[in-house]
């Protein structure tokens, strides 16, 4: 209630990469003041066995995930921790630093309970994460978001993956290989059959290679037509991936009610006008697999009903990242507090 009735309308007077960056600073330094942590959790965390989950081997205690893009440099994992998030995503992160592309590059659509964001991989790149994720004193599983440079050449992508695979490897619980942001020119071509099989294929080599392999997850648009969802799941099931995160942000502007010079900005669409199609996506690869390929369900969830049902369609686990802006982070208990009631 504080967060929708102050904390927010302060919030949104600040333009949105200014407000994202007053919240990581007052986070981190709240988490400073002895006892706030516990105040925290006990306002946020909601430790129940019904709400475990063990998905493509890993433990989690509650299937509530933070999404990739919200701590692109895994500097806020141990202040996260205490919001009650079953798993914590950092990056998208590339193997060089990035300044990302020139601001402003993230644009709230109060009227559609969305943003847009043409952020390209702005991060601090793979020593300063790794370096980062080898100090943190939480055990909260943190998966790690892959992308490449944009100076990299699509033809040399897979070089930019591997980095980032053998950097964090003992550093995160698993792995998503982003290539699926609008954000990035031409990143989407490598969603296309045969280069992201040849991708997908080296790095689940170089994971065998290793005493014990990490799940590795494909990220994809939720703008790919059924032929291409099919392609995914032929690709997934032929390189023995791990799981599918359905969907990335959508090129889409269909149906946006806020004015016309935001609906035109460039960049990816996240949120509310994105929960249909991607509760859609998740029930298509959940069908057409049989269910025998883990998803992660994001996109547009804003209340504990829109998780609820993607859960119902396929997802076994889900995240969030643009309703946490808009309904705060009481979002998540609510969210696992409605999968209790459900008995799902």
């Amino acid at each position: 209630m504080i967060y929708q009735s102050i904390i927010k309308p302060l919030l949104f007077l600040l333009s949105p990469e200014k407000a994202h960056y007053v919240v990581a600073d007052s986070l981190r330094w709240m988490m400073k003041i002895p006892g706030v942590k516990s105040i925290f959790r006990s306002l946020f965390q909601l430790e129940d066995p019904r709400l475990t989950r063990t998905v493509f081997g890993i433990q989690f205690p509650n299937p509530v995930g933070l999404a990739a893009g919200f701590d692109k440099n895994a500097a806020l994992v141990d202040e996260f921790s205490n919001l009650g998030f079953g798993f914590i995503e950092v990056g998208t992160v590339t193997p060089k630093a990035q300044d990302g592309n020139p601001q402003p590059r993230l644009f709230r659509l109060p009227a559609d309970g969305a943003l847009i964001n043409r952020m390209g991989f702005n991060n601090e790149g793979l020593d300063a994460m790794k370096a980062r994720l080898a100090k943190r004193t939480s055990k909260v599983i943190v998966g790690g978001n892959l992308g490449k440079n944009k100076v990299t050449p699509n033809e040399l992508a897979e070089e930019d993956y591997c980095l980032g695979f053998e950097a964090l490897f003992d550093v995160v619980d698993y792995f998503v290989v982003n290539v699926s942001s609008p954000n990035t020119p031409n990143l989407r071509d490598l969603q296309e059959k045969e280069p992201l099989k040849k991708l997908l294929s080296r790095l689940q080599a170089l994971n065998a290679l290793k005493p014990s392999p990490k799940p590795i997850l494909l990220k994809i648009a939720p703008d790919l037509s059924n032929a291409q969802l099919d392609d995914v799941l032929e690709i997934v099931q032929e390189t023995n991936l791990a799981g599918i995160i359905a969907t990335n942000t959508t090129l889409s502007r269909e149906g946006l009610q806020s004015e016309s010079s935001l609906t035109q900005e460039t960049g990816g669409l996240s949120g509310k006008p994105l929960t249909q199609r991607s509760t859609e996506v998740i029930a298509y690869l959940h069908q057409h697999s049989n269910g025998k390929i883990p998803i992660i369900g994001v996109g547009g969830i804003h209340s504990a009903e829109d998780a609820l049902d993607k859960l119902r369609a396929g997802a076994s686990l889900v995240q969030v990242y643009t309703g946490f802006i808009y309904e705060g982070p009481s979002l998540v208990k609510k969210i696992n507090q409605g999968i209790i009631q459900s008995g799902l």
